[in-house]
């Protein structure tokens, strides 16, 4: 009878404490928000960087141009802060412990090297948990309460960051060289994978980051981002016209989510769609990203993975430059590849296969519908 009470007792404290051990709260909100929050530093200051480096300093506006680069730099700098006090924040925080995460994040991102943002998860999601477990226990507060996050967080980082974070880049060095290996194979595997998370209610983006898919996996990645996102919003321009268009292909096609669970067939346009673009990416146009990792997740969201490829022409990031990456010059090949795997073939490809499938009756009207 005691350990039912004991039993009983603990879940309701972790009850009060809104702790509850959930795949979904840890695999889907803390990993969506941490890619949130990588795309609100990393990413943008990325794009700050470089439209000062090469549009605004070379048109001769230095003064502008370099105050637009001070600005990127901060915002890359606190990747990791940025990153565990979104997931904090997904994960329903107080104050204390929300605040406390800056320094968490630093320290778990800054010794997880190149896997950093899976080290932040990872640790941020516990020092989360145990701060919210102290959190106004005692009558000095705002002492334990930053103490017990901040030294959870601080020894974890310590402790277990760089293997999580070595474990990480390992995966994903392991994925990138599959790739240059058989670029044939590994596009359609990436690309078809990636797509199929970004469609999922988990965050491609920031399982791309974790794993540092860069080169021409992350090329890949693209393509099947762009499958789904594109190819939905032309699939369903039916049904649900130029809202719809822009809503899928510049923001996200996970809004298919409740009508796939209806209906599976209709996402098999966008998952052929992906097989195919994923090896054209890989081995017709050798697309590459070596700009951020997480843009590679991203697609045509906000034209994140367009840019991302950009600036990697121009800028490769360091941990795509330790792949092998240099700067390039982009030709009229290189433009042409990433606007045909980014949107033409998509719609085209999508929209016959749309089309096959509605006559087949695999697809009727109405499927497709944004409510």
């Amino acid at each position: 009878m005691s350990g039912t009470t004991e039993k009983r007792g603990f879940a309701a404290f972790l009850e009060r404490k809104n702790i509850r051990f959930s795949l979904k709260r840890y695999g889907i909100d803390a990993l969506g928000a941490m890619a949130q929050g990588l795309f609100c530093s990393l990413l943008v200051g990325t794009i700050l960087k470089t439209l000062a480096t090469y549009v605004l300093i070379p048109l001769g506006l230095a003064t502008v141009g370099g105050a637009i680069q001070t600005c990127g730099q901060m915002a890359v700098d606190m990747a990791g802060p940025a990153m565990a006090v979104s997931i904090g924040y997904a994960l329903q925080c107080p104050p204390l412990v929300l605040f406390s995460l800056l320094a968490v994040g630093w320290g778990a991102n800054t010794l997880g090297g190149a896997g950093g943002p899976l080290a932040v998860l990872v640790i941020a999601i516990v020092a989360s948990e145990f701060g919210k477990a102290v959190s106004k226990e005692t009558k000095v507060d705002i002492l334990v309460t930053p103490i017990v996050t901040i030294l959870v967080g601080g020894v974890l980082a310590i402790l277990i960051a760089k293997p999580i974070g070595v474990a990480a880049s390992w995966v994903g060095r392991l994925i990138v060289l599959a790739t240059q290996m058989q670029p044939f194979l590994m596009g359609i595997a990436v690309s078809v994978i990636v797509g199929i998370a970004l469609t999922l209610p988990i965050s491609s983006a920031a399982i791309c980051a974790a794993l540092g898919l860069t080169g021409l996996a992350g090329g890949a990645a693209v393509a099947g981002c762009c499958a789904n996102m594109v190819g939905f919003a032309v699939l369903s321009f039916r049904e649900n016209k130029w809202g719809g268009l822009v809503s899928q292909g510049l923001g996200t096609s996970m809004l298919q989510m409740g009508n796939i669970v209806k209906n599976p067939r209709i996402w098999l346009p966008a998952i052929i769609t992906s097989a195919i673009t994923g090896p054209i990416a890989t081995c017709l146009f050798r697309l590459e990203m070596n700009g951020a990792a997480v843009s590679s997740g991203m697609g045509t969201c906000g034209l994140v993975g367009q840019i991302g490829v950009i600036t990697g022409w121009y800028e490769p990031t360091e941990q795509a430059i330790s792949a092998g990456a240099q700067a390039i010059a982009p030709g009229a090949f290189q433009w042409i590849g990433l606007i045909l795997i980014s949107f033409v073939l998509p719609a085209i490809l999508c929209w016959a296969l749309g089309r096959l499938f509605r006559w087949i009756g695999w697809i009727r009207d109405g499927d497709l519908s944004l409510s």
